[in-house]
């Protein structure tokens, strides 16, 4: 159990260091950690993220930084896909599910990479990219169109079908989402996407409960550890927190993605 405890740990205070994409790396530490398949760790990973997340979700919305009608959106078309995700897991041989696990996480590591290195002038020019979402300057809330509920909603069912499937929150689909189709500033974009995750997580995490596919020996303590390292890692997050972050971030991303490719192959 203090392994558990240690691993769920570990995942909080990446979350909370790295941001909404972090908790990706749950799973892993449950299958190299105490040698859990993918099917049976994803479920817990989800639990223990969508609580982290929801802490978090919390907290940005005390500082009134999570757009919550833009959340609810996303959710409600990822809570749609996610139970087919979740069915998909239990179908597929845990090998495959193995690989596509690690080739998403190899994604995130390169992502990440790419973000942390880039020219200050290049994230700057960014910033003026038109948006499908923009908000009203007076009121600070989307001006909502078809294009812009359009573009949240899809995003929704990606991190809603891969959240079932593989046991990820899906920050490290709608961090990149939020950033791309709206104008929100970075902190809302992981408060919003926190809040995501944690409403999307519900679905999974109960249609795992019903189907009798969640070990609560492990999600208990695991889960735990989790919220603790959530709320340790905000203390020291705006020390630490910056392109050696990432980059360390996307390292050991990639190593891990590898690591389950390389074990599943044996």
């Amino acid at each position: 159990m203090l392994i558990v405890l240690a691993l769920g740990l570990v995942v909080g205070v990446i979350l909370a260091l790295t941001g909404a994409g972090g908790g990706i790396l749950a799973v892993p530490l449950l299958v190299f950690g105490i040698q859990m398949g993918v099917a049976q760790a994803g479920p817990i990973g989800l639990l223990a993220v969508g609580m982290a997340a929801a802490l978090g979700a919390v907290l940005g919305l005390r500082e009134g930084i999570v757009r919550y009608r833009a959340a609810m959106l996303i959710a409600a078309a990822g809570m749609l896909l996610s139970p087919l995700g979740l069915w998909l897991a239990h179908r597929l041989d845990n090998r495959w599910l193995s690989i596509l696990f690690a080739m998403i996480l190899l994604l995130v590591a390169f992502r990440t990479f790419r973000q942390a290195t880039r020219p200050p002038v290049a994230v700057a020019a960014n910033v003026h990219s038109l948006h499908p979402c923009k908000r009203d300057r007076a009121t600070g809330r989307f001006i909502w169109t078809s294009s812009c509920a359009r573009a949240l909603a899809l995003s929704g069912t990606v991190a809603g079908l891969l959240s079932g499937l593989l046991g990820v929150g899906g920050g490290f689909v709608m961090v990149p989402a939020l950033q791309r189709y709206t104008d929100l500033a970075m902190r809302s974009v992981v408060a919003t996407s926190l809040a995501v995750i944690a409403l999307v997580s519900v679905t999974g995490v109960v249609t795992s409960a019903a189907t009798g596919g969640m070990v609560w020996s492990v999600a208990i303590p695991f889960s735990a550890g989790a919220l603790a390292g959530m709320l340790g890692g905000r203390m020291v997050s705006a020390r630490l927190a910056g392109p050696h972050l990432q980059i360390g971030f996307a390292v050991v991303s990639a190593a891990v993605a590898v690591g389950m490719i390389v074990k599943s192959a044996l």
